[in-house]
């Protein structure tokens, strides 16, 4: 391998490097040094006003959609400017690279598609998915994203258009929590599709196919885990927008033994719990005293629904007590016992009453004092629905948590004036400040991006073997923390996102002190936690070029 001090790439070779690229930063030294003279305009800029331009670029665009399309190039030619833009404000820029975006980007991947990035493994690389993870250039992966495409934002099954996602996803471990963007790996797992418009596109980029059965399909993930248990042994792998009952059948199979984490079931429980904390501190009550309705019982739900249990133990609850406060109904209405279609995960919820789809007629029958809806459902939370929970809370806790807009439960202005302005609200999306009756009221996003790279970054510095329930509560408590009384009082849930950088570093200090505490941790325990954890972050900032060798494995 070439020594640090002997280029690999000069001239043209080195502008189209994203990971070395500097464009107009480049001094004048370095462009006699590597060929560059002649290839760039006369200034050399630094990295500030390299932003500057981006920024104007950005808000000549005449949408979100092509602005995505705009940075997903700046992060293909220069991978340091991309994040530097992201993390100069990511309030403005998570929702260009995620949701809700991501909704129409991942519904035109295959038509927008531009290069390759990230790693496609497909049915037919059965038997030598260890030689094709090899081809990936970096050496130390430490996150990979996992999709089968199979349920995208509300989507449904969009096979590898749903790529998109990890991609987003991995974007805002670094944008939002400063994990390292070369230990990150997008991966999209191509099992087919059982959308026949897509497989009938004569664009579509993946295998035109219906997905494979069961056993088949278990026979292909469990291959692909135990290659990257053998090429990037230090990877947590982070599964992704799979099929509702896959989601919770390989996250229940795989947890106890592998690295691994499912946002959607545990960061949506996690960020709704970190409301759920601040809401009950406005309200003076305690988690125990409180009965959950749920609107929507697949992954997302059930996975809220367990993390709430685990949640109501630790507050002394049995866990008999802890199932009976929730409540959970999906599209063939109540989880009751009489029923015989529920999963093994659903069967736990099931409550002893009669059937009912009537969502009004069950918040009447169980008065819950927490509406949560994770159904897709769009308006399903209609006037009738806020005002009965208003009637019987003081302050009700209302969560429409359904992505993208169509499918939200309701809008932030519906329940604040159906409620008369004493909802406590969260939405799975940012909604603008409502006014009513004079007030103005702050709508929280109850996004996963307040969890996931805050906890990635923990697991990033630790090195766990695992990742527990409790790990996950604790990156909850951490982040409900973050909201002070100041905060609360104007009816904030969650931290401003103009500040997810710093509150992901608390985050992230909190969890690895309690990892070091559980003694789950593989690396030495630091004096200073905080400090070694900033230590460890990303800055996208230009340093004296020099050649590392980061797209050569020895």
């Amino acid at each position: 391998m070439p020594s640090a001090s002997t280029p690999q790439l000069r001239g043209m070779a080195l502008l189209n490097n994203a990971h070395l690229n500097k464009g107009t930063a480049f001094t004048e030294e370095e462009r006699r040094l590597y060929g560059l003279e002649g290839l760039l305009p006369t200034q050399v800029e630094n990295l500030d006003r390299q932003v500057e331009r981006i920024h104007r670029h950005l808000e000549a665009k005449p949408s979100n959609l092509e602005r995505y399309i705009y940075l997903s190039g700046l992060r293909d030619q220069n991978e340091t400017l991309f994040y530097k833009v992201l993390m100069s404000n990511p309030a403005r820029f998570v929702p260009i690279v995620y949701a809700p975006t991501l909704a129409a980007v991942c519904q035109q991947f295959s038509h927008i598609y531009r290069r390759p990035r990230g790693m496609y493994i497909s049915l037919d690389m059965r038997g030598r998915i260890k030689d094709v993870l090899h081809n990936w250039p970096m050496e130390n992966v430490r996150f990979m994203c996992v999709t089968t495409g199979g349920r995208i934002l509300g989507l449904g099954d969009i096979g590898v258009n749903g790529m998109g996602i990890p991609i987003g996803k991995l974007d805002l471990y670094t944008a939002c929590g400063a994990v390292p963007p070369d230990s990150l790996l997008p991966v999209q797992l191509d099992i087919g599709t059982t959308n026949s418009a897509l497989r009938a596109d004569p664009l579509y980029l993946g295998l035109r196919r219906e997905p494979p059965p069961l056993e088949e399909l278990d026979s292909f993930v469990e291959e692909f885990i135990e290659a990257v248990q053998e090429v990037f042994p230090q990877s947590c792998i982070h599964f992704e927008d799979w099929k509702g009952t896959d989601a919770l059948r390989y996250l229940k199979k795989y947890h106890d033994r592998v690295l691994c984490y499912n946002d959607d079931i545990q960061g949506t429980a996690a960020v709704t719990l970190a409301g759920l904390i601040t809401a009950l501190k406005i309200k003076n009550e305690s988690l125990t005293q409180q009965r959950f309705l749920f609107l929507g019982a697949g992954s997302s739900g059930i996975g809220t629904a367990d993390m709430l249990v685990s949640a109501l133990k630790q507050e002394g609850l049995s866990e008999q007590e802890a199932i009976d406060r929730i409540t959970l109904m999906d599209v063939n209405g109540l989880l009751e016992t009489s029923r015989t279609d529920l999963l093994p995960e659903q069967e736990r919820f099931a409550k002893n009453l009669p059937p009912s789809r009537d969502l009004l007629g069950m918040i009447k029958t169980v008065k819950p004092t927490v509406l949560i809806g994770v159904s897709t459902a769009g308006g399903s939370f209609t006037q009738d629905v806020v005002e009965e929970m208003s009637k019987l809370n003081e302050r009700p806790i209302i969560f429409p948590l359904s992505l993208p807009q169509k499918n939200g439960e309701c809008t932030a202005e519906q329940a604040y004036e159906w409620s008369k302005g004493r909802a406590l609200f969260a939405a799975g999306l940012q909604y603008p400040e409502v006014t009513y009756n004079d007030r103005t009221f702050y709508p929280g996003q109850a996004n996963n991006f307040y969890i996931f790279p805050a906890l990635g970054l923990a697991v990033y510095a630790t090195c766990p073997k695992l990742i527990t329930d409790e790990m996950v509560i604790e990156a909850a408590q951490a982040l409900a923390d973050q909201v002070d009384p100041a905060a609360r009082e104007r009816g904030r849930l969650f931290p401003p996102q103009s500040d997810i950088l710093e509150v992901s570093i608390t985050s992230a200090t909190r969890i690895a002190e309690f990892i070091f505490d559980k003694n789950a941790a593989t690396v030495e325990r630091p004096k200073d936690i905080r400090a070694w954890i900033e230590n460890l972050t990303y800055k996208p900032r230009y340093t004296d070029y020099h050649y590392s060798c980061i797209l050569c494995r020895e």
